[in-house]
């Protein structure tokens, strides 16, 4: 509770800061691009890589590139740790000395849209080319239907198998299951064997657990509108299938409290695991481990989690057009090719996917960012996740039936939805 209060009072204290600086009572906004950016601007990133000497190479041809079409900005990049980075956000925009650009995640971006604190970006993207972008990578970046950033990049969340297990249970590593029937026909096969079935991080974050399912289900969290929808009967079906899975045993025991089934996994006595490029590149690593990739499985919808990194522009930027016209360039084909072979994250531009055409994993990976996620979007969505936590863990340990899981989430959701 400290936390969240300190965060509230960064946030007031930034909002006194902005209404000071636009005390004539207009919003604080840019001229759209119709003029010739010149100045300076301050572009915060973080490190993508263990790479330094990479990652500057790849900021000093994006910055060449942006200088080409505007030659009389100066770029200054400034790269911070990820440790606290929201404090250290906040408390430099609340001093009025922050940057002109920083890189945003999907649940920081409706917070700080929702406080005023970032620029709308609509004015400057009337000729921009945002047919080349997923749908998917937009949904992160767009809050009340406003433009707040545009994406970098992305990940899938989805089924890694081990071919062995597959074979063990007497199925087809070329046919996998794309339904929940199907896998839970494999499910029942692979306990039978004395395996497990899937992987289940319950002390980990909802993006990988319970939000999958229910998106799957065609249910949901809480709307941009502040509708609680966490206890539809299509979520509810998703704790119900959780639920399932646990007390069949085809999830570890340790499932309520787990962070993580690599080991076991890769030892074999797991049938599958949801993963992204981090996955990929631990597995690649192991000798002689035989995996496939198989898409994100369908219920009602076929949708998977993925989360989404943006650029975002402070709304009491010094340079609003110029730092408007960096993000632009920096999420532009050409800077999304260079940026994400850097990093080996997904491009969110189509045409930069190109990138991958040699690599089959990754490649196959990037076809399913169209499906992919980024969490709740909301300004609460962050202060909710423990909370629907501790109702799942409740009733895997039977203490509560899926339905009463469900319905008190939804209490505690609209408790908080009243603070706000």
């Amino acid at each position: 509770m400290r936390k969240r209060i300190g965060f509230l009072v960064l946030l007031l204290t930034l909002g006194l800061v902005l209404a000071a600086c636009n005390s004539d009572g207009e919003e604080t906004t840019g001229t759209g691009g119709d003029g010739d950016a010149s100045g300076e601007i301050t572009v915060w990133v973080h490190p993508y890589t263990g790479d330094a000497e990479a990652e500057k190479e790849m900021w000093d041809g994006i910055i060449a590139r942006y200088n080409e079409e505007f030659p009389e900005v100066k770029v200054n990049i400034e790269t911070i740790p990820w440790s606290n980075r929201d404090q250290k956000i906040l408390t430099a925009l609340a001093a009025n000395n922050g940057p002109d650009v920083f890189y945003a995640i999907p649940d920081q971006m409706p917070q700080y849209a929702d406080e005023g604190m970032l620029l709308e970006l609509d004015p400057y993207l009337e000729d921009y080319d945002m047919d080349d972008f997923v749908d998917s990578a937009l949904v992160s970046t767009t809050w009340k239907d406003k433009m707040y950033g545009l994406p970098i990049l992305q990940e899938a969340y989805t089924f890694f198998y081990n071919a062995d297990v597959i074979e063990a249970i007497g199925e087809d590593p070329e046919n996998l299951p794309t339904t929940w029937e199907e896998f839970q026909a494999w499910a029942e096969k692979a306990k039978e064997k004395d395996f497990y079935a899937l992987s289940y991080a319950g002390g980990g974050s909802m993006n990988g657990t319970l939000y999958p399912w229910i998106w799957q289900a065609g249910g949901d969290v809480i709307t941009q509108d502040d509708e609680v929808l966490i206890n539809s009967p299509e979520s509810v079906e998703a704790f119900e299938f959780i639920n399932n899975m646990y007390e069949k045993g085809y999830i570890p025991e340790d499932s309520i409290t787990a962070m993580e089934h690599d080991a076991l996994f890769q030892g074999g006595e797991m049938l599958a695991v949801l993963g992204s490029g981090i996955s990929l590149t631990n597995l690649q690593a192991i000798e002689d481990f035989n995996f496939v990739i198989a898409p994100p499985l369908q219920n009602e919808e076929q949708v998977t989690y993925g989360t989404t990194g943006m650029f975002v522009v402070p709304s009491n930027s010094d340079n609003p057009d110029a730092a408007a016209e960096f993000v632009k360039v920096v999420t532009n084909a050409d800077s999304q090719r260079e940026f994400n072979t850097v990093t080996q994250y997904i491009p969110t531009r189509e045409s930069a996917k190109d990138i991958f055409d040699s690599q089959e994993y990754l490649s196959q990976l990037a076809t399913y960012t169209e499906f992919a996620l980024p969490g709740v979007i909301h300004p609460i969505g962050r202060n909710i996740m423990p909370l629907i936590q501790a109702e799942v863990q409740t009733m895997m340990e039977g203490k509560k039936s899926p339905e009463e899981a469900a319905d008190a989430a939804a209490e505690l959701i609209e408790a908080e939805l009243a603070k706000y």
